[in-house]
């Protein structure tokens, strides 16, 4: 293994991992040798618990929190969870996240509330309450989007959200400098996931007809993004965006 991208006894807590990118994720940075903490949120059937337990029974000494990233005090007992089992924290990716997809028309306050508070308040609470946790040489990751930059139609809230986590990323950057914490974004585009794959046919062409190279991403190319970003290998990159979109965007 390459020692630059070795993640031995560092901590990880990636939000919002019992399935998707983020179990993709923790897979990643286990996989590098991170002592991980899978997180989900409880919903009504219990699925998302259920999943958070299968990623984390293929880990070696993973654990499972339940925490809704949106409630601050859910947040701070995650945390304390974190220092009291592993006395600490390396690596926190902030990829928690929620869609609803409506036009300005359709749109309702309630839709616009609840994609700001996981997307958005979600990354605030949990870099927030993880700053006394997080180690001299920590990385912060969140998890952006193209939209952010391409203002998706129908993605109002879901744009601004990670727009503005793009300005969080930043800020929180400058802040924990000192610390020799590393804060940094990654922007997947159309990534092969559950969520894509319940597109029509149609909608799914138009998509790919606008990515030069004519496919989606996968799970793993956001996944070695957020590996590299999380390693030693980043150590003197600070407040960027790693862009994973195949060439929708070029700027």
């Amino acid at each position: 293994m390459d020692n630059r991208l070795d993640l031995a006894g560092k901590v990880a807590l990636v939000t919002g991992s019992s399935r998707g990118i983020g179990a993709g994720i923790v897979r990643g940075l286990a996989a590098r040798g991170g002592k991980c903490v899978v997180n989900y949120v409880e919903d009504r059937d219990g699925r998302n618990h259920a999943e958070a337990q299968a990623v984390a029974s293929g880990l070696q000494d993973a654990i499972v929190l339940q925490c809704d990233v949106g409630d601050p005090a859910q947040v701070d007992g995650m945390m304390d969870q974190v220092r009291q089992r592993l006395g600490g924290l390396d690596i926190l990716v902030n990829n928690a996240g929620i869609l609803r997809d409506r036009t300005l028309k359709k749109i309702t306050p309630q839709d616009w509330e609840d994609v700001l508070r996981i997307n958005l308040s979600g990354v605030f609470n949990c870099t927030r309450s993880a700053v006394p946790l997080l180690r001299p040489g920590g990385r912060v990751v969140n998890i952006a989007s193209v939209s952010a930059f391409l203002g998706v139609y129908g993605q109002a809230n879901y744009a601004a959200a990670k727009a503005g986590v793009l300005g969080l990323t930043k800020v929180t950057a400058r802040e924990l400098a000192k610390q020799g914490i590393t804060v940094n974004a990654v922007a997947p585009g159309v990534i092969d996931t559950e969520m894509t794959r319940s597109l029509t046919p149609e909608a799914m062409k138009h998509l790919l007809d606008q990515i030069p190279l004519g496919r989606a991403g996968t799970v793993d190319e956001v996944v070695h993004a957020v590996t590299f970003l999380c390693s030693p290998a980043s150590g003197y990159i600070t407040g960027q965006v790693l862009h994973v979109n195949g060439g929708i965007l070029m700027a």
